[in-house]
């Protein structure tokens, strides 16, 4: 099949645009050449240490320029880069490393302590590659990486070759289980991700001039991206891919606890065009930076602030456009197992409602059924991408025969998403089947809870779990993570949701924690807060 590759993408941008700026981490600041070049370095590195094709690499870092390299490296050998929770303990990494069958691992300083712990446990592993962040000092048993890099070695092309079937692979961990690595090809990915920047990306590259074309067609380089989000999710790596096979540059933050002064500063420096983000969570203290010093921030270079993993809520982007009414605010609803299952664009004063959105090309909500819901029926079902979705779950037939289906000669991408489609085609999100709370028959979707739960004022976050009822089977429960000074009034905060969604959808409890403790992606371990709810009522758990 073949098709576009990332590395010869990006080494055709490298040649044409060498002094452009690439990637930029507060004073570090990285050209193009130097990307390629440093990138060149690792990749010859990781081939002469007995890498093969399609060897995975992973990458234990937090945001730094070293990471899209890391990526890079892997395409130009044709590896495949593996994403590392930089969250995780030892368990968590010995099951993905050893699970991704991980041949190198590329890590932080901070991390030398946990790598050496688990390094006896993952025999697989033939190099350590240690990236100095002036924590640990660099072990014996571990290479250099800024040694690496400054290698001139001149361009890896790896005897294997490239090819548009060279696979990619993005580990997500959802609200259940143990993560799963979502195989997708090159191809496939840069067609969904990259094509809106480039048409020329959803061709064959045989059809439309291939590599060639692609960077005649791009006439001086791409602005800046930042993805304020980490790059070990697939929202803060897809923008990143994309920045640059736009030609343009990653900028990283240096802070590791997202500062958004931090982020407002780097905004208006290096004169961001496109800024990622995950929701409310990253978009609630944005505001609160903007309305504490308004007018302080020149953001006019800022055309796109683009979201995606978790709900967005209409408030927070009507606040948002306030401050720079000239932008698009993009709200895609996406997972890494299928991107481009709808989208809502809010720009000036028209702010789109929370979880509503378009339909992407092809798509469809199936019913319990397996036929297509009507719109306008009011009946939930999941919905559905078609076309350029992954290959399957890496070393999961199961899982991949569930989330990939075929309808009518067409193979779906399924994750599990619920949604009912109104009449007008739209759908509106209701939230992971997996999370669905049963209560006295009803379904229940705790996301739709959490969303009138966080309208209240007195409410910072929200998480809603259903606990086992001897009446109701599960009784919704929210957890609740208070405003600063604000005190939880259980009665007030379930009459608050009695008057957003019907009855029987509001918490029969309400239970108060200092921090959610959302992971970076925004998501939230449902399981965690469930058993933290249980305990607080004394309700045991089977």
């Amino acid at each position: 099949m073949a098709g576009w590759n990332f590395a010869e993408l990006w080494e055709a941008i490298a040649d044409k645009f060498p002094d452009a700026q690439a990637q930029v981490q507060g004073e570090k600041r990285f050209t193009w050449r130097e990307f390629d070049s440093r990138s060149d370095a690792l990749a010859h590195h990781l081939i002469e240490g007995g890498a093969v094709h399609q060897d995975k690499v992973a990458l234990y870092l937090y945001n730094c320029p070293e990471y899209m390299e890391g990526c890079y490296a892997a395409f130009k050998a044709g590896m495949v880069p593996v994403n590392t929770n930089y969250r995780y303990l030892d368990d968590e990494l010995v099951y993905l490393w050893d699970n991704a069958d991980a041949v190198a691992v590329v890590f932080h300083g901070t991390f030398t302590e946990r790598v050496a712990t688990v390094r006896p446990q993952l025999p697989k592993v033939r190099q350590w590659i240690w990236v100095d962040d002036g924590t640990d000092a660099r072990p014996d048993w571990a290479d250099d990486y800024a040694e690496v890099v400054a290698t001139s070695a001149g361009r890896a092309i790896p005897p294997w070759g490239r090819s548009g079937d060279d696979v990619v692979m993005i580990y997500t961990g959802g609200t259940t289980g143990m993560p799963k690595g979502v195989m997708w090809r090159q191809d496939d990915l840069i067609g969904v991700t990259c094509a809106t920047g480039n048409a020329l990306l959803a061709a064959d590259p045989a059809d439309v001039g291939g590599v060639d074309a692609f960077i005649d067609s791009i006439a001086a380089p791409g602005s800046a991206g930042l993805p304020a989000c980490p790059l070990m999710h697939g929202t803060g790596w897809f923008t990143a891919n994309m920045f640059l096979t736009q030609a343009g540059s990653v900028v990283t933050l240096v802070d590791r606890s997202l500062d958004w002064t931090e982020v407002l500063d780097t905004i208006e420096r290096e004169r961001i065009g496109a800024l990622t983000i995950v929701g409310d969570a990253f978009g609630k203290p944005m505001v609160r930076a903007l309305d504490a010093r308004p007018g302080h921030w020149d953001l006019s270079s800022l055309m796109l602030v683009a979201s995606s993993g978790v709900m967005w809520s209409e408030p927070v982007k009507e606040a948002m456009l306030a401050h720079n009414p000239g932008m698009f605010l993009v709200d895609t609803f996406s997972s890494s197992e299928a991107i481009g299952m709808g989208s809502s664009i809010s720009a000036g004063e028209n702010a789109e409602k929370t979880a509503h959105f378009a339909l992407g090309p092809g798509c469809q909500v199936f019913g319990d059924d397996g036929k297509p819901v009507e719109a306008g029926s009011g009946e939930r079902g999941r919905v559905a991408v078609p076309g350029r979705v992954p290959i399957a779950y890496y070393k999961d037939p199961e899982k991949s025969a569930a989330t990939f289906i075929e309808f009518e000669g067409v193979r779906y991408s399924m994750p599990g998403d619920y949604a009912t489609v109104d009449a007008d085609g739209t759908i509106s999100l209701l939230g992971r089947g997996s999370v669905c709370i049963n209560t006295g028959g009803e379904k229940v979707f705790p996301e739709e809870v959490e969303e009138a739960l966080k309208t209240d004022p007195s409410v910072a976050d929200a998480v809603v779990v259903g606990l086992p009822d001897d009446k109701f089977g599960e009784a919704i429960t929210a957890v609740v993570e208070p405003a600063a000074g604000s005190p939880i009034d259980e009665s007030a905060l379930i009459a608050h949701v009695k008057g957003h969604l019907a009855a029987y959808k509001a918490p029969k409890r309400v239970v108060s924690i200092d921090t959610i403790g959302r992971a970076p992606n925004g998501k939230v371990d449902y399981k965690r807060m469930k058993a933290y709810a249980a305990d607080e009522l004394g309700i045991p758990l089977d």
